[in-house]
């Protein structure tokens, strides 16, 4: 089965997210494709970032970054639940990516917007997408938006429509096979990443996990020893 993790990113004492959470996880367990994780940040309660290397390096010094770092670890595949504030997304949900690197790299992610609008979180997720695919996950195209969010709640429980149902039906179909693929990618020997300040020192003893990208000819022999005889895969 895929581990599957749905992400809650907002914190407001008010928030009309959780029952969306709620209702994505769900779904996914109906699907019978996914073991379902249900994160919430506000209970993850992580300080702004404080470790004192790039996350790069995986050299954490903080028992609260080691326990999430093992958290995302242990997932395949996320789905972000998440409002839109000012046309971008909440700074927990940056803060709980920036604390790591290659342990968000080559896993499929999709994400489901909301606000108390029509846009429907549609330019918040727009611009977690490039943060997503700078950690080199997979945002898949399809999402689920859900405009004028209080208009969807009774009683403390989401009640989608019809086309909030096909798009999440949609959206989790795309894990499924974006992870297919995802899972062929995912090597410790990868730089990933987009951050900037090496620590040289660091990167040439391959502390905390980091290993320095293979040359052209090393990175050839790695591909063909997954490989079978004549370079077809056994």
């Amino acid at each position: 089965m895929i581990r599957l993790a749905i992400v809650s990113a907002s914190t407001s004492p008010n928030r009309t997210g959780s029952p969306i959470a709620a209702w994505v996880a769900e779904r996914a367990r109906h699907c019978r494709a996914f073991d379902v994780d249900e994160i919430d940040l506000q209970q993850v309660a992580l300080p702004l970032f404080d470790e004192p290397f790039l996350p790069r390096y995986r050299r954490y010094t903080h028992p609260h970054t080691l326990r999430w770092s093992e958290r995302v670890e242990s997932q395949d595949a996320f789905v972000f639940v998440m409002p839109e504030y000012n046309r971008g997304y909440p700074a927990l949900l940056k803060n709980a990516l920036d604390f790591l690197v290659q342990e968000w790299a080559f896993k499929p992610a999709g994400i489901v917007s909301y606000g108390s609008g029509m846009t429907a979180g549609i330019r918040g997720a727009e611009a977690l997408r490039g943060v997503l695919s700078a950690l080199q996950m997979h945002p898949v195209r399809e999402t689920v938006m859900v405009p004028c969010v209080e208009a969807h709640l009774h009683g403390g429980v989401f009640a989608p429509t019809p086309g909030m149902v096909e798009g999440a039906e949609l959206m989790l179909e795309s894990i499924v096979r974006a992870d297919a693929a995802m899972n062929l990618l995912r090597t410790t020997t990868e730089e990933v990443g987009g951050q900037q300040g090496d620590d040289p020192e660091l990167a040439d003893r391959g502390e905390g996990g980091y290993s320095p990208r293979p040359a052209r000819d090393e990175r050839e022999a790695w591909r063909r020893s997954a490989m079978g005889p004549g370079g077809a895969r056994g």
